[in-house]
C-alpha cells in the first residue's frame, strides 16, 4: 500500500484549479520552485505523469484528472474528519451575496470546493450588484467590489481580499474609428463602475454610444466575444481573446478597485464568523 501525501495532493489540486504553478504557489503558501519540487514528488510516487507544463501554463493529463477527482475527495475528508474528532462540524445554512466582477472565471470552483469540503454547510449564493450588497443585508456574508479613490474609507472592519487595476478592453476584431463615438458595453445604471465610466468619458470630453446593455458580467463577456464594443473591467474579470486597449486608443486612465468582505452584522452567528474567515483564507 502506498499512501498519498495531502500536502501534496492539494498543490495538485491548487495548479488544476489556478491554471499553472506560479499562480498556484500563493494558493498553497509556497514558492513556484518548491510547488514544482512537490509536483515531481508526486509523479515520482505516482509513477506517471500527471502535469503537461506549457508557455500558457501547466494542463492535467488523463491520469491528473483522475487524480484530482479522487484528491478533493481525500481532502474534503481529511478536513471533515479533523473538524469532528474536534468537535466542531461546519454546519447549517448560510447565505452568501457576492458581486460578480468577483473572478468569474473561478469563482464557481471555489465554491464547488468549499460544498466538497463541508457537505454539511449549506452555501445559498446570490450574485448582485456591489452597491445593493453594500447597502442590503439581507444575508450573512457579503462579498462586494468598490472604487479606490480618495474617498473610499479606510479600516472599516472589512476583510480585504486584494485589489486590482481596471483597464479598457475589446475584442481584437472590433474595428475602432475615432472619428466615431466609442461603442460601449455596460452593465445597467445601477452599476457603480457603470456610472464611473460614463462620469469619465463625459469629463474627458469623449464621444460615446451605449451599445449593448447587459445584465451581467457574463452577459458583458459575451457581448465583447461579438465584438458588439468597449467595455471596462477589473483585471481578474477580462476572459480570454479579450485584447486591453493601449494608451494610444487615447482612453481614460481608470482607478483600482477592491474586493472585500462586508464588516459582521451585529449578533452574528459563531457559523458566520467561522465560515467569514474562511472564505477570507480561501479568496484572498
Amino acid at each position: 500500500m502506498r499512501p498519498f501525501d495531502l500536502d501534496l495532493l492539494q498543490t495538485l489540486v491548487a495548479i488544476a484549479e489556478a491554471g499553472s504553478l506560479s499562480a498556484a504557489a500563493p494558493l498553497v503558501h509556497r514558492s513556484q520552485s518548491a510547488v514544482s519540487e512537490q509536483i515531481r514528488k508526486l509523479e515520482q510516487h505516482c509513477g506517471v505523469p500527471l502535469l503537461v507544463r506549457g508557455k500558457l501554463g501547466a494542463s492535467l493529463t488523463p491520469a491528473g484528472e483522475r487524480l484530482v477527482v479522487h484528491a478533493r475527495r481525500l481532502l474534503a475528508l481529511s478536513e471533515e474528519a479533523f473538524r469532528d474528532v474536534l468537535g466542531m462540524p461546519l454546519a447549517g445554512d448560510l447565505r452568501l451575496a457576492i458581486t460578480d466582477y468577483f473572478r468569474p472565471a473561478t469563482i464557481t470552483l471555489l465554491l464547488k470546493r468549499l460544498r466538497e469540503r463541508y457537505p454539511q454547510l449549506r452555501l445559498h449564493v446570490a450574485t448582485r450588484q456591489s452597491l445593493m450588497i453594500e447597502s442590503r443585508r439581507d444575508f450573512d456574508i457579503g462579498l462586494s467590489m468598490r472604487l479606490l479613490d480618495d474617498d473610499t474609507p479606510g479600516e472599516d472592519g472589512r476583510i480585504r481580499l486584494g485589489r486590482e487595476p481596471l483597464s479598457w478592453v475589446a475584442s481584437p476584431t472590433l474595428a475602432l474609428d475615432g472619428s466615431q463615438r466609442l461603442p460601449l458595453v455596460v452593465l445597467p445604471e445601477a452599476c457603480a463602475l457603470q456610472r464611473l465610466i460614463i462620469r469619465t468619458l463625459n469629463q474627458g470630453d469623449i464621444a460615446y454610444e451605449i451599445a449593448h446593455s447587459a445584465a451581467g458580467v457574463a452577459g458583458l463577456h459575451l457581448a465583447l466575444a461579438a465584438g458588439l464594443g468597449v467595455a471596462c473591467l477589473n483585471r481578474s474579470a477580462i476572459p480570454a481573446g479579450v485584447a486591453i486597449l493601449d494608451a494610444s486608443f487615447g482612453l481614460p486612465a481608470m482607478p483600482d478597485i477592491e474586493f472585500s468582505i462586508l464588516p459582521p452584522q451585529a449578533r452574528e452567528s459563531a457559523l458566520v464568523t467561522e465560515v467569514r474567515h474562511l472564505l477570507a483564507k480561501e479568496l484572498a
